[in-house]
């Protein structure tokens, strides 16, 4: 219904758009604006939560045909009217402005006005319409919009835990609400513990006419026995004998869902070295990561006779150097 506080506020300014925006546009630009400044995302801020008010107001009136057409009339009305009350010295500025502009009165002086019909401008039926009930003064119907608009419904907080599996290839799970609605969540490739999926629109219903809220839904993801995510890649540790390690050799690494792949341990190879393959890791739609194999060196931990005896034989042939004075060194600085 027409406000006072149209004369004075320019809704298409404070949603930044044009007057001639299409309603498809002021949606898409209102959402926007709503998920900036809703007070969820932007807990304690005053400011905030007074931008979110006040585009919602412009969105409610702007975004109703009927209420838009209105404030479009109004605004080409002026700035100099106003539906206020009449003060001092005569009743200049408030109802019989707008009245006498519309239908031929004079403003002035403290007499008694006398107002005949004449045809209104475009537009105006649809004010005096809204604001006194439609066709007519004499009908009880209509009144003013209350100030700020339809509230938005609340959101409601939910948590899912997935395995390791469906957080990296993504699937689509079903959840249960607290009164009992079965809802779908679509999981996307790469999904990181602990992230938030937001299901726009399937919270609470508004209590009076606005958009309803979201679900928020945080995700856990299990432990994998074999993989861990670094980003986009992954890593897995792959344990290697001392004597591949030291002679190289070609060796079986496994991937998340697929057949092993082989991979060439050049010789000297330390502990610790990254073997890279790549497409391997996760795939999203930003990217896809890489398998990275982590060289662990196994040293045995009981050795036969023989064994023993050919190690020592290798202990009295191999290099003499400390592979420690160099941490030593540093250390001393």
């Amino acid at each position: 219904m027409a406000s006072q506080d149209w004369f004075d506020k320019d809704f298409y300014k404070v949603l930044g758009v044009k007057k001639d925006v299409t309603p498809a546009e002021l949606k898409k630009v209102y959402r926007k604006l709503a998920r900036q400044y809703h007070p969820d995302s932007n807990p304690g801020d005053a400011k905030a939560e007074a931008k979110f008010k006040e585009i919602s107001e412009a969105h409610s009136v702007l975004g109703d045909p009927e209420q838009r057409k209105e404030y479009d009339a109004v605004r080409a009305m002026g700035g100099g009217a106003r539906f206020t009350a009449p003060g001092a010295g005569g009743g200049q500025g408030g109802f019989e402005d707008v009245f006498g502009t519309m239908f031929g009165g004079g403003g002035g002086g403290g007499g008694r006005q006398s107002y005949s019909y004449q045809q209104a401008p475009p537009g105006y039926e649809d004010i005096l319409g809204g604001m006194f009930g439609q066709g007519g003064f004499g009908q009880t119907s209509g009144g003013f919009r209350g100030y700020g608009g339809p509230t938005p419904g609340r959101d409601i907080t939910a948590h899912t835990t997935i395995d390791f599996i469906t957080a990296t290839q993504g699937d689509t799970i079903s959840l249960q609400t607290s009164e009992g609605r079965t809802i779908k969540v679509k999981i996307p490739a790469g999904v990181s513990d602990g992230q938030k999926i937001r299901l726009r629109g399937k919270g609470q219903p508004s209590p009076d006419g606005g958009e309803p809220g979201d679900i928020v839904v945080t995700v856990s993801v299990r432990k994998h026995p074999v993989f861990e995510r670094d980003g986009l890649n992954l890593r897995v540790t792959v344990p290697v004998t001392f004597v591949e390690a030291a002679l190289g050799a070609t060796i079986e690494v496994p991937t998340l869902g697929g057949d092993p792949v082989r991979l060439r341990v050049a010789p000297g190879t330390p502990s610790g070295r990254v073997l890279r393959v790549k497409g391997r890791g996760v795939a999203t739609t930003k990217g896809t990561g890489d398998l990275l194999a982590v060289v662990q060196i196994v040293v045995p931990a009981h050795l036969g006779g023989e064994a023993k005896e050919a190690l020592e034989r290798f202990h009295e042939l191999e290099p003499k150097d400390n592979p420690r004075d160099e941490l030593i060194a540093r250390a001393r600085g």
